[in-house]
């Protein structure tokens, strides 16, 4: 063994003064990457008008084709369950087929969905192609920050990371927008246009080094972090961190459910599982899906709440992928949460001034003011900052589990907050907002105690860190 790794280092050493000319376009070669966080964001913008689909189509849907409430009802949430049934699969699929071949798979359910729908001519038809979509969308949430944080060098993986949430973000805005102006089948041939770039743009950019390497794929392994990396960069230090951290995770047995809270996997799983549970019981379901009835019943302009609500939120997920690798992400979750229970406060004194007719003036301002803190401070961290550090800490060998987990995680409290919503406002309008406010409270302390900084550390630094 000993004289194998002597020869390995003379190799290394005699080829040394070729690595470090070759070194210097390599601030000049992270095309590919670029690239590659291009094409698999894609999957982020289908999230996103996926899930924004059904404001805008719904009075032409029930019209034409003569849904009920509760008809249109079920088809607005077919795609939550679809998504919670993707969630499941999610990690087996990218384990199994490659974090290309999960993105693959997924948008061609999601292309048949759209499919579905645009030829609908009973409801059935729209909740097959509905439920069909969800399944595609709960693969993606997990399979593309996972891909990007895999594929980007660590300088770089948190402003490239947090361009999945910004994709949601103008995804879901988009669908809002395109839907004031078309119809309810071509807002969904809309919906088919980033499926099939997706598609055949991956057909373009390598897949994951890092699942090549766990896969024992070693010559494509090499190519792919070649091709991402350029062709005059220095790979052999990442990769043979790469191969070090593969080789050590395959001494361990097969996971299973089980691996997940063994001492060295249960501190990322807490913090991965954690997070995601705070950023959905904080209330951004609530908010998103009824935005416009808060607004009016707080007596403000619902259609220029929705604007002002839309615009922050591109902007400020957009600040945030210049600022995640500057300040790092505790920093930044911090000022989120912190920003998040300031606006829910704001939104609850508004409802409680309404309910005792006091200060009515002052009512609708505090509203809006609220639910726009609220969204920015959202997007500036709880955000991003989950699936993003969700792609961070989980090694290999659980990653699929883990993420499989967590994205079902992230689903369920999805559904758990949309579906609680109103039933919560018929209880108490400012009561609501107060117990959200209270569970921001909790993220403060979550995010100060538990959750560790990955910025500017390699994939590889942070697993052994947190299994230590």
């Amino acid at each position: 063994m000993e004289k194998g790794h002597d020869h390995h280092e003379e190799e290394v050493n005699v080829k040394e003064p070729f690595l470090e000319r070759r070194n210097e376009g390599q601030e000049d070669a992270l095309h590919m990457v670029f690239l590659s966080t291009a094409v698999a964001v894609c999957g982020s913008f289908i999230f996103g008008s996926s899930i924004g689909y059904s404001a805008p189509a719904q009075y032409h849907i029930m019209e034409e084709l003569g849904l009920t409430l509760s008809q249109y009802s079920i088809f607005g949430s077919t795609i939550t369950i679809g998504a919670m049934v993707g969630a499941l699969t999610c990690g087996k699929i990218a384990d199994t087929i490659g974090r290309k071949g999960g993105m693959s798979l997924s948008s061609i359910f999601c292309t048949f969905g759209w499919i579905a729908i645009i030829l609908a001519k009973n409801p059935e038809m729209l909740y097959l192609g509905r439920l069909l979509i969800g399944y595609g969308i709960g693969n993606l949430s997990y399979i593309v920050p996972v891909f990007v944080g895999e594929i980007t060098p660590s300088k770089l993986r948190g402003a490239l990371g947090t361009l999945n949430q910004l994709f949601i973000i103008i995804g879901l805005s988009a669908s809002y927008v395109i839907g004031t102006f078309v119809g309810w089948r071509t807002l969904a041939l809309f919906g088919l246009v980033p499926c099939v770039i997706l598609l055949f743009g991956l057909l373009v950019i390598p897949e994951s080094p890092r699942w090549l390497a766990m896969r024992g794929n070693e010559e494509e392994f090499e190519k792919a972090l070649r091709k991402l990396r350029g062709p005059n960069a220095n790979i052999y230090e990442e990769a043979h961190l790469i191969k070090d951290n593969v080789a050590a995770l395959q001494l361990l047995p097969k996971a299973t459910v089980m691996n997940l809270f063994d001492r060295t996997n249960i501190r990322p799983v807490f913090i991965a599982v954690g997070l995601m549970a705070f950023q959905q019981i904080i209330g951004i379901n609530g908010i998103v899906y009824y935005s416009s009835f808060i607004f009016r019943s707080a007596g403000f302009d619902p259609h220029l709440g929705s604007i002002l609500y839309a615009i922050i939120q591109v902007i400020v997920t957009g600040i945030n992928a210049v600022l995640v690798d500057w300040t790092g992400r505790r920093p930044l979750l911090l000022v989120s949460a912190s920003g998040l229970l300031t606006g829910s406060l704001l939104t609850a004194i508004s409802f409680l001034l309404k309910a005792h007719e006091m200060a009515a003036n002052l009512v609708p301002i505090l509203a809006v003011t609220g639910v726009l803190v609220y969204i920015a401070s959202f997007s500036i961290g709880m955000g991003a900052c989950p699936w993003l550090i969700m792609s961070e800490v989980f090694p290999l060998n659980i990653k699929g589990l883990g993420g499989g987990l967590v994205t079902l995680m992230n689903w369920f409290g999805s559904w758990m907050v949309s579906f609680s919503f109103n039933f919560l406002m018929l209880w108490s309008e400012s009561g609501t907002f107060f117990l959200y406010a209270f569970n921001c409270l909790l993220s403060i302390v979550f995010i100060f105690f538990v959750v560790p900084e990955t910025k500017g550390r390699s994939l590889e630094e942070i697993h052994a860190s947190l299994s230590s």
